[in-house]
């Protein structure tokens, strides 16, 4: 009795689609792709990359490169106020589109983080290239001349051991007093990390190349 109560009081609406005369549905409508001030209700959006004392003179000297990436390739304006020491960016009405601005502001970030205009230009080309940084002091804590030897090991001679491990891990390495920065992929970025958070406990820089070896031909096999 309860079923048949049930589906008694429940109502099923059905609606039918609009039908030409001869029967069938009408055409779909097409809409050509929004673009990018499209997108953001016609807003101008904006980007501001601070730029440091010691990068006034690398970007002088790489903005022509800077300026042919960004206005030209990305199709995004971009100006250095002098006054703020910042450099500027934002998106035109004939912007691609509005990823591109987020991606121009990280490879300019990149580089005023220490890494050469060639390394960071490869955050605009790939999709798959990430920067991470962290500080000694988030490993372990150390003073005085502990933290002077814990950034000698992990320069090593003539940056002998930042290269090893660059080149094994298809990472690029700035180290920049106590903040190290490292960029590459999601995977690289691990095993490089690794290495370095071993040299910074005291590991010797032989054991951690030999571990470098055996970790590098498994990402080679996997990839």
């Amino acid at each position: 009795m309860q079923n048949t109560e049930a589906h008694a009081s429940m109502e099923i609406e059905t609606t039918s689609e609009p039908r030409n005369e001869s029967g069938s549905l009408p055409p779909k409508p097409k809409f050509e792709p929004l673009k990018a001030h499209e997108m953001s209700d016609g807003r101008v959006q904006f980007r501001k990359v601070p730029v440091p004392p010691h990068r006034y003179k690398p970007t002088r000297n790489n903005w022509e490169a800077i300026y042919a990436l960004v206005y030209n390739d990305m199709k995004i304006d971009i100006r250095m106020n002098l006054k703020a020491r910042r450099i500027e960016l934002k998106t035109r009405p004939d912007t691609p589109d509005i990823s591109h601005l987020q991606k121009c502001a990280d490879c300019l970030h990149a580089f005023m983080l220490g890494f050469d205009f060639d390394d960071a230009r490869s955050l605009v080309r790939m999709d798959e290239i990430y920067v991470d940084s962290f500080e000694i002091k988030d490993v372990k804590t150390l003073r005085g001349e502990h933290l002077s030897r814990a950034i000698g090991r992990l320069s090593g001679k003539g940056g002998r051991t930042k290269n090893a491990i660059e080149n094994a891990t298809r990472t690029r390495i700035v180290i920049a007093d106590t903040k190290i920065h490292i960029m590459g992929t999601f995977s690289s970025i691990k095993v490089a990390r690794d290495s370095l958070c071993s040299l910074i406990l005291g590991s010797p820089a032989g054991k951690v190349y030999s571990k470098l070896r055996q970790v590098s031909a498994r990402l080679a096999e996997r990839f």
